[in-house]
C-alpha cells in the first residue's frame, strides 16, 4: 500500500528528493507570523505519493536534506498501516494505532523548536501538549 503525505520544498536543502516521489498537487501558501518563518514570505506545499517498497529509502534522502536552520522541519508519509515521520535528525516509522509512537514523535518535534500547532500529526487527543 503506497503512502500519501506532504512534503514543503523550502524544508529541504536538495530539491532532487521531489523526484523520487510522484506530486499529487502543488499549492503555495502565504507565510504569516503564526509559521514563526519570518524569512520566507511563502512557501509551497507538494502533496506526494511515496511507492511502499520505497518508503525507507525516500525517508532516508529526506532526513539527508531537511532543512535545520534557523527553523527545524519535518515532512511525513502514511498509508493505512504507518506513518513515516521525518525530522533533521531522526525518523520515525509510527504504527498508527499507537498513541506512545505519535506522542513520542510529537515530543520530539516540539523539542527541536517547531511550533505545537503545526506538529499535529497525531490522531491521538493528548493531554499533556501545550
Amino acid at each position: 500500500m503506497n503512502y500519501k503525505g506532504v512534503i514543503i520544498e523550502e524544508s529541504l536543502k536538495n530539491k532532487e528528493i521531489l523526484n523520487e516521489v510522484r506530486i499529487l498537487s502543488t499549492k503555495a501558501e502565504q507565510v504569516t507570523e503564526k509559521h514563526k518563518t519570518p524569512h520566507l514570505k511563502q512557501w509551497i506545499l507538494h502533496t506526494v505519493e511515496v511507492v511502499e517498497n520505497k518508503a525507507d529509502e525516500v525517508a532516508k534522502k529526506i532526513i539527508q536534506n531537511l532543512e535545520s536552520e534557523p527553523n527545524s522541519w519535518y515532512a511525513d508519509y502514511k498509508n493505512e498501516e504507518t506513518h513515516y515521520i521525518i525530522f533533521p535528525g531522526r525518523i520515525f516509522k509510527v504504527d498508527r494505532k499507537s498513541k506512545e509512537q505519535y506522542e513520542e514523535a510529537t515530543k520530539y518535534g516540539l523539542s527541536l523548536g517547531i511550533p505545537d500547532y503545526q506538529v499535529d500529526f497525531s490522531p491521538f487527543v493528548t493531554q499533556w501538549r501545550r
